[in-house]
């Protein structure tokens, strides 16, 4: 089953996302209830924390079933009501959590007071420190070089001692041929990896996600964004009281203003403007 509450008007998106669940659910008899999920501009996100979700993720592995999980930001969900394709991975999603702080706000003003924050770096973080004790091995695939990839792997092992990282692989900045991707298949499947974290920004991860999800073994597939720059030291990440107030977005600005601007003054005003319609149906549905 996937978190999706409602079927989309593109007859693809539909199809793409049932032939999906329909892979996951069959490749085992009884995969865990997913958390509880509530809608933000019609994507569903959990209502979870991270230590529900680390307990999802790990019976995922204990029962073979497969799905994969991206951390929503606002990006991510304006990305969705851009582009049919990224929709198409969004809505596609086994698990959707909320890895802003603005669509936790956006939670809680619509009735969810559970709802917390479920941040990429911080879940993938957590997730390896019991994958370490756990043995669970893990596959790194996303990286802005080769040799980020490589630093990211040497500071893992450093932070999260007996980690097993069964594989990496750092795509290049272009699409790739039918044969490069069947050779990334074989050396996913071949590491023995039960988790496949992805880190090549959204939605592109997400797309990806989608669309070799039938292909990989591996039981999950995360897709964590920025992570991998954080966690190997290439990008500073926002002090816990901008990470707090959902001022994160501009300290990444001022890190990297050329390639974060447009995105910002296109999709934050928008996302508000989109919410704030939501925000007063759902009021006008409580008091009708």
């Amino acid at each position: 089953m996937s978190t999706r509450r409602r079927l989309q008007k593109s007859g693809s998106i539909a199809t793409a996302g049932r032939y999906l669940h329909a892979i996951a659910s069959s490749s085992a008899s009884s995969p865990p209830a997913l958390p509880t999920t509530a809608e933000i501009l019609g994507v569903p996100l959990a209502i979870s924390d991270y230590e529900h979700v680390i307990e999802w993720m790990q019976a995922m592995i204990a029962a073979r079933a497969r799905g994969y999980v991206t951390a929503a930001a606002v990006n991510l969900v304006m990305c969705a009501q851009e582009d049919p394709e990224a929709r198409a991975a969004v809505l596609g999603a086994t698990l959707a959590v909320p890895d802003g702080q603005p669509l936790v706000w956006a939670l809680h003003a619509l009735g969810h007071a559970a709802a917390t924050r479920v941040y990429g770096p911080d879940l993938m973080a957590r997730f390896c420190a019991r994958a370490a004790r756990a043995g669970t091995p893990m596959y790194l695939y996303g990286g802005r070089s080769p040799e980020a990839l490589g630093l990211l792997q040497k500071r893992l092992r450093e932070r999260f001692a007996g980690i097993e990282i069964a594989g990496g692989f750092s795509p290049p900045f272009r699409e790739r041929t039918v044969e490069e991707e069947a050779r990334v298949v074989e050396d996913i499947d071949a590491s023995g990896a039960e988790v496949v974290w992805v880190g090549t920004g959204q939605p592109k991860q997400e797309k990806w996600m989608l669309r070799m999800r039938p292909r990989l073994s591996a039981p999950l597939l995360v897709g964590v964004g920025a992570a991998f720059d954080f966690h190997a030291g290439l990008i500073s990440q926002a002090p816990p009281w901008m990470q707090r107030n959902g001022l994160e977005w501009t300290y990444r600005l001022s890190r990297e203003p050329r390639r974060l601007w447009r995105r910002y003054a296109r999709r934050n005003p928008r996302f508000v403007a989109g919410f704030v319609r939501q925000y007063l149906r759902h009021r006008r549905a409580r008091r009708a």
